[in-house]
């Protein structure tokens, strides 16, 4: 493949963006709107501008990263070059060890949603097991045509899954101008089932835990500059890409939700479908409509981390950390190696933990919040020139890379606060926690000490035998 080939193929500024996109919506705005209805009632449309409004500046932060440091590997290329080799090693590993870990989650949600809308039991192992291996299978089949076919699905699955929300706002519009049906937003609050209020009685606590709920439905940018090699010109594009995302992405956000809302809000927050969005809806053709672009948008978002985790391992291998055969990759521009080892993570992870989201959800957000620590913290650092590592001499801007992210790491322990330890470590019945989850500490362990060690190891037997 020649130069001019290869240029081709990387993602140019709307493909970052509908990457972006694709990152970041996944599951949730169709499958859990109505969990966030319920905590925060007439206030929810505050409550996801507000997590928009903090994913934005931590999204800013990110930005502001990928100006001064284009290699990929994302929060594994900024500390690295912030912090030296050591702190780069040990982000890198948690980070690639928790988006493996994510795929693999992404994926069972994928097939036992799927299971479910087609009526089958969610819970067998076997039927999850058997849809699980066939998806992998699929997304590998996709990556192995290239990473233009891989683009180009992507791209595809963007699409598919904006259609379906942006119907959903259309149609929900439509229908409250021909109907007349119409909820006042405040009235949200007094609906009942079986005697009792749905909506509890708002506190501060409780305001606080539904943005933290939605907040998460933003999650994802963080990975998009993992495959920043793969990109043109990822110093100009990056930092204009993953904002605008985030704006598109609030305002659809908003205005399924305050769709929802105003047309049929005691639907959303009791029905038992899987995708609860079209519970809104009466018409079966609607519905279905939705229900298709709920299974695109999970397959999207799987091939999107399916483009970003391997590419953290690469990153590595290219920065002399790990064995430099990881960089190998096919005629067709894949990273074959390193692609078919975060598969192998992916697939084992889970099934070894027999599908228990929950353990599997725990490492993924520890990191991810790791992440939205350390970066803000090198963006300081490139201003300040302390970085470890030469850095591109990018402009300097006070609010994008000292204010936003000191703002961003306020955040970060804000949510770290606020987060729901026990639910994480804790087992769960009836609302009260009976126990401790020793699964979900050790997976704390392994990713957070024990991996790393043996990475660290594996790394410098590899260099003392060249």
């Amino acid at each position: 493949m020649n130069t001019n080939e290869k240029a081709n193929d990387k993602l140019g500024f709307w493909s970052i963006v509908l990457l972006a996109i694709n990152s970041i919506i996944g599951s949730g705005i169709f499958l859990t709107p109505g969990s966030v209805v319920t905590q925060a009632g007439s206030k929810s449309l505050i409550v996801y501008l507000i997590a928009a409004i903090f994913a934005a500046i931590l999204a800013v932060s990110f930005s502001a990263a990928a100006k001064y440091v284009t290699k990929s590997g994302a929060s594994y290329a900024y500390t690295k070059a912030a912090f030296g080799e050591n702190v780069g090693f040990y982000v890198g590993i948690l980070r690639y060890f928790s988006a493996s870990v994510a795929w693999g989650v992404m994926a069972v949600g994928v097939i036992k949603s799927t299971i479910s809308i087609f009526g089958g039991n969610p819970d067998s192992v076997l039927n999850v097991t058997i849809g699980f291996l066939v998806l992998m299978l699929i997304i590998s089949v996709i990556n192995l045509f290239g990473q233009k076919f891989v683009k180009m699905v992507m791209n595809l699955a963007t699409a598919g899954k904006l259609f379906a929300l942006v119907l959903i706002i259309v149609a929900g519009v439509v229908l409250l101008i021909t109907t007349g049906v119409s909820h006042n937003l405040t009235m949200v609050d007094q609906i009942t089932q079986n005697g009792h209020r749905i909506v509890p009685t708002l506190t501060t606590t409780g305001f606080v835990m539904a943005v933290v709920s939605a907040f998460y439905a933003f999650t994802g940018f963080e990975s998009v500059a993992s495959g920043s090699d793969d990109m043109q010109e990822p110093e100009k594009n990056l930092p204009k890409a993953i904002p605008l995302a985030i704006f598109i992405i609030a305002a659809i956000y908003i205005g399924v939700v305050a769709v929802a809302l105003m047309l049929n809000p005691k639907a959303l927050m009791t029905t038992k479908q899987v995708v609860a969005i079209s519970a809104i809806f009466n018409n079966e053709i609607l519905r279905d409509v939705i229900l298709v672009g709920a299974l695109v948008s999970m397959l999207g978002i799987n091939v999107a981390s399916s483009f970003n985790a391997p590419r953290i391992l690469e990153a590595m291998a290219r920065e002399n950390q790990l064995p430099s055969s990881l960089t190998k990759r096919t005629k067709r521009n894949f990273p074959v190696r390193t692609f078919f080892i975060s598969e192998a993570l992916a697939i084992l992870v889970p099934l070894a933990f027999q599908y228990n989201m929950v353990n599997l959800i725990t490492l993924s957000a520890m990191v991810r919040f790791l992440g939205f620590m350390i970066v803000p913290l090198a963006v300081i650092c490139f201003y300040f020139g302390k970085n470890k590592e030469p850095i591109l001499p990018a402009p300097k801007n006070i609010w994008t890379d000292i204010i936003i992210p000191l703002l961003s790491i306020a955040l970060v322990i804000f949510l770290l606060v606020k987060y729901n330890w026990q639910a994480q470590f804790g087992i769960i019945e009836n609302g009260k926690v009976v126990g401790v989850n020793w699964y979900a500490i050790f997976m704390m362990v392994f990713g957070f000490i024990i991996l790393p060690l043996l990475m660290f190891w594996f790394s410098r037997w590899q260099k003392n035998k060249q």
